[in-house]
């Protein structure tokens, strides 16, 4: 038994009498080589079974291993050195009896020297070593990489059936784990029949590799042989003049008869001879033929006829959309000068609204009116350039834009392109999308846009171009600059109740299978809906609610509970369960520090409670809610005005450093921002400083300055509908707001009684149970704006 350092191998064996270079990396192995050669001791070699593990320890080792001396070491770049060893006998690991810092193991020799260079001359022996010429012999054509006639002389040279087993093991390319089994082998002709036994594995495994490379290489030559013949057949049909009905001949044939323009005629023709050129199979000819077939696919001189029909298409309107008069009057006028100048161009729509409003099915119904074939491109999350502009031909599976696709969907070179969602644009380092854009909706540069992948110029200059967008802040202005905004304002509830009743519910009735006696529905049910399971500017959530109420009468149809279904507002819930809003839930109760702003989002507008308490401190204010700069700013602006009239507002002088000030805007995860918070900010922090409640059934909107005065807002339209779908009565504006007063509905106008201020000692003259001030401003009596017979205390319509 003997103790020596050890190795641990990773996909490497060591045979006795060996001769072996290799690379030691971990600082345990490279410590162990140190140890040997400063000891002058040998060093034992063991194969780890799993080359993953970095320590290994005895369970990761084979039992035998090789008793080596190292015989150099190279020192390389790094951590790494490269050693040679000599293999000297096979011996049995019993155990480590050291892992850290180098391991060191306990081993047993298993043969002498003399055993092992003992002459095996028996008849099986010389079998085995005559196989293993004849093997090996073989295995050198075979692969020549890894066999050398240096090689092939050392085994010839000996007729120790040990030593050839393990010099063959060492030098031929197999397992780990069979290169093992050789070295577990103690005797010495079996130890040559198992190696010759993986050899024979070894050569079948080449030959195989020969015999599929072969193959390959036999069908490369045939298919470059069936490309010389059929080239040779091309140039004697030219030789004899017969151009054949092949697939040049039907290009050109296609570009003759297409009537195309002189310079993309060239073009394809000379793409065509390009093809022509190509070798049979190459990969530059698969990108000749699809270009040639999408320019072929494009409509350069087809058109539809335009009808252009102001009566026409204003039934058209009429009957696929309820209400949106201005919109319709708009559109209208579009098409008059159309009929009246037919060559105008340039003219680029863009519809403007919160969702659910119809700007999509605007777009429809304005195809169907002018008689155009009709494409949509939805550009929502669009951030590549290459998506408008097209990919270069050159490039791996490149293809047109989306704008040269439409306009070959379409058929024609005068369609109606619907570009949906173009305030969601994005960008990346792949380009702007936006910019690209430009160049498209410019009626001065579109006659001869360029697609990267046509690389010829296509006339757009007759596509009409309506884009729809949620909001226009997030449009670049060069964009915008080139389109025409009209605002689809959200709906009234009486405008809803007409949407669903004419469209909507035909609709989903079609759509359930069901007949109009077999669901009966009161417009007091359709009121109830509109009021308390919907909160929008649009109708998209209220087809989805009709469509769920059809679907539970679809049910009890089918499952034989009724034949018919009669549903009123009182039956409702039977249907659709728990009511999700209640209009009148705010109670109009009249809270101190509370606030009910007013609001504008792209879905339309929205009730914003402002919340202030105050409490002992040291003048600190504190805003929270995921407010933006603007509003921080408003609270700061409403902050310092308080100050400067804290006596004529009864509130204490000291205020701002006895007590701390809290402002809140509820729902913390919904970012807000904008420029019309400033009053209800205001009207809440001089609440919350005097104790006078605010006043629940008045809302506000309007930006604050440092000296009191109320600035102008926008979106009072939707902000109208928003406080009268919450059970609003009183809505305080800013004065110069007034003449947006023309714009809202008569029914949001009569059912609202609207008081303009231009000073904030007005909002609070009004806001408040009792004002502050013992003498309001000037122009704070001044008759609110609304209806006939309108009042602070005026409740609301019920619908």
């Amino acid at each position: 038994m003997q103790t020596m350092p050890a190795l641990a191998l990773r996909g490497l064996t060591v045979y006795p009498k060996m001769m072996v270079h290799f690379d030691v990396g971990r600082e345990a192995s490279v410590k162990a080589i140190e140890e040997s050669m400063s000891s002058n001791q040998p060093i034992f070699l063991v194969a780890q079974k799993d080359i993953r593990v970095e320590e290994p320890d005895r369970n990761h080792l084979f039992a035998m291993g090789t008793v080596s001396v190292v015989r150099q070491i190279l020192r390389l770049p790094g951590k790494t050195i490269r050693v040679m060893v000599e293999g000297q006998i096979r011996a049995r690991l019993h155990e480590l009896t050291q892992t850290d810092p180098y391991l060191v193991a306990q081993v047993e020799p298993v043969e002498t020297s003399e055993h092992y260079e003992g002459k095996t001359n028996s008849l099986r022996a010389e079998a085995a070593i005559r196989q293993a010429y004849e093997l090996f012999d073989r295995y050198s054509e075979l692969s020549p990489k890894n066999a050398s006639a240096e090689m092939l002389m050392n085994i010839m040279s000996s007729e120790d059936a040990g030593y050839i087993a393990d010099f063959l093991a060492q030098n031929v390319s197999m397992r780990v784990l069979d290169k093992q089994s050789i070295l577990d082998e103690l005797r010495p002709v079996q130890r040559l029949n198992k190696m010759n036994r993986l050899l024979r594995r070894e050569v079948e495994i080449l030959e195989m590799e020969q015999s599929i490379q072969r193959r390959v290489q036999e069908n490369m030559t045939q298919n470059q042989k069936d490309a010389f013949l059929r080239e040779q057949v091309r140039v004697i049909q030219e030789e004899l003049g017969e151009d054949g009905d092949n697939e040049l001949a039907a290009y050109r044939r296609q570009i003759a008869d297409a009537k195309l323009p002189e310079e993309v005629e060239t073009k394809l023709l000379k793409e065509v001879m390009h093809l022509e050129k190509q070798p049979f199979g190459s990969a530059e000819a698969s990108v000749l033929r699809n270009y040639l077939d999408v320019c072929l696919e494009l409509p350069w001189t087809k058109t539809s006829k335009e009808r252009v029909n102001v009566q026409a298409a204003r039934k058209i309107l009429d009957a696929d959309h309820f209400g949106l008069e201005k919109v319709k009057e708009r559109i209208l006028e579009f098409l008059a000068v159309k009929q009246l100048a037919p060559d105008l161009k340039g003219q680029i729509l863009c519809l403007v609204g919160p969702p659910g409003v119809g700007k999509t099915s605007i777009g429809m119904s304005m195809a169907r009116a002018l008689n155009r074939k009709m494409a949509r491109i939805s550009l929502g999350g669009v951030h590549d350039e290459a998506d408008i502009r097209g990919h270069r031909k050159t490039y791996v599976g490149a293809m047109p834009g989306r704008i040269i696709n439409a306009v070959r969907q379409a058929g024609t070179r005068n369609p109606l392109l619907l570009l949906d969602e173009i305030d969601k644009l994005g960008s990346d380092m792949r380009g702007d999308p936006a910019a690209a854009l430009l160049e498209v909706l410019d009626g001065e540069q579109n006659s001869t846009f360029r697609d990267h992948f046509v690389e010829l110029p296509f006339d757009l200059s007759e596509v009409l171009f309506i884009t729809t967008a949620n909001t226009t802040s997030t449009i670049p202005k060069p964009l915008l600059d080139r389109m025409e905004v009209i605002e689809l304002p959200s709906y009234t509830d009486e405008e809803k109740l007409q949407i669903a009743k004419q469209h909507l519910l035909p609709k989903q009735l079609k759509r359930h299978g069901l007949k109009k006696n077999q669901l009966k529905i009161t417009d007091d049910a359709i009121r109830e809906v509109i009021v308390s399971y919907t909160r929008e500017s649009g109708v998209r959530v209220l087809e989805r609610e009709l469509g769920a109420l059809c679907r539970k009468v679809a049910m009890g149809i089918v499952s034989q509970r009724y034949k018919q279904a009669h549903v009123t507002g009182d039956t409702l819930e039977e249907f659709l369960g728990p009511r999700k809003f209640h209009p009148e839930k705010n109670g109009l109760e009249n809270q101190v520090g509370l606030v009910n702003g007013l609001a504008w989002t792209s879905v339309g507008g929205t009730l914003l409670e402002a919340e202030v308490n105050v409490v002992p401190g040291s003048g600190k204010v504190e805003l929270t809610g995921n407010l933006g700069n603007v509003m921080k700013e408003s609270a700061r602006a409403a902050f310092t005005y308080i100050r400067s009239r804290a006596v004529q507002l009864g509130v204490e002088p000291n205020f701002y450093k006895e007590k701390d000030i809290h402002i809140h805007f509820p729902e913390g995860a919904v970012p807000k921002d904008g420029p019309s918070a400033g009053v209800t900010i205001t009207t809440a922090m001089v609440s919350a400083l005097t104790g006078i409640p605010v006043r629940g059934d008045v809302a506000m909107t309007g930006e604050v300055t440092l000296r009191g005065r109320v600035l102008p807002i926008g979106g009072l339209r939707e902000k109208s509908m928003a406080a009268l779908r919450n059970g609003i009565h009183t809505v305080i504006i800013p004065k110069d707001n007034e003449s947006d007063l023309e714009e809202i509905d008569q029914t949001v106008r009569g059912a609202l009684q609207f008081i303009p201020a231009s000073h904030v000692d007005q909002v609070l003259a009004n806001a408040l149970e009792h004002p502050p001030l013992a003498q309001p401003a000037e122009d704070a009596g001044e008759a609110p704006l609304g209806g006939p017979g309108t009042s602070s205390q005026a409740s609301i319509p019920r619908t």
